[in-house]
């Protein structure tokens, strides 16, 4: 079969990574999350001690960024210096320190050119903020998911209580609107929807429900 691109956008918390997920299953694809890819980049500055809003020391640290993603039996792990860090790049702290080296030109840039190069080898689902506006602008298909601030926050309380992370509603609620401020108003990139996007709110639905209507559209853009 010809090889296609999926490329889904939306805010923190929508959904995105679980959807995908459960896409590349269905379909036999390959998925990247690159929200992935920008923590692993603020999980590395917090470890060398760089402010993550320090766009000169963090640029400097990209010169020796060691990044690996790897695919096993279809869930995909992420790698920094060598060292397995799927599971503690899912920090709170983390997670706005993705956001804060976001908003950085050349970290957007470096990670890019190694998304592109993954879409160019398979057919991929890739999420995150830009995907289908700046990353892969020619993909078959591109969606973009959205939901409540409140659905969002209750959500992304119950993925911190499942690592032992747990933060109060409000909390976490704040920290979205800040992300969701910082993803749409930076510089280069920011999040919005691409013109040729379809928009899916996920906030009454389930998880199974939004890859199901995701399915759909696959086949009807693709003709599976």
């Amino acid at each position: 079969m010809k090889k296609f691109a999926i490329a889904i956008d939306g805010p923190a918390g929508s959904g995105k990574s679980t959807v995908a997920k459960i896409l590349a299953k269905k379909l036999g694809i390959v998925y990247i999350d690159t929200g992935a890819m920008y923590r692993t980049v603020a999980l590395s500055c917090i470890r060398k001690s760089i402010d993550t809003k320090s766009s000169g020391d963090v640029v400097s640290s990209l010169e020796n960024l060691n990044i690996d993603i790897v695919t096993e039996n279809g869930t995909q792990r992420i790698f920094l210096d060598g060292e397995d860090v799927t599971g503690k790049i899912r920090t709170q702290e983390v997670g706005q320190g993705a956001s804060d080296v976001g908003l950085i030109l050349e970290v957007r840039n470096k990670l890019a050119d190694m998304q592109r190069q993954m879409a160019k080898e398979t057919s991929v689902i890739m999420d995150g903020r830009d995907i289908g506006t700046n990353v892969l602008k020619d993909a078959e298909v591109k969606i973009y998911l959205n939901a409540s601030v409140d659905e969002r926050a209750k959500r992304r309380c119950g993925e911190l209580e499942q690592i032992g992370c747990p933060l109060p509603f409000d909390k976490v609620k704040e920290q979205i609107i800040e992300r969701d401020r910082n993803d749409m108003s930076r510089k280069h990139n920011p999040l919005m929807k691409a013109n040729d996007a379809v928009e899916i709110d996920s906030t009454y639905m389930s998880v199974e429900d939004v890859a199901c209507e995701i399915i759909e559209i696959v086949n009807k853009k693709i003709g599976r």
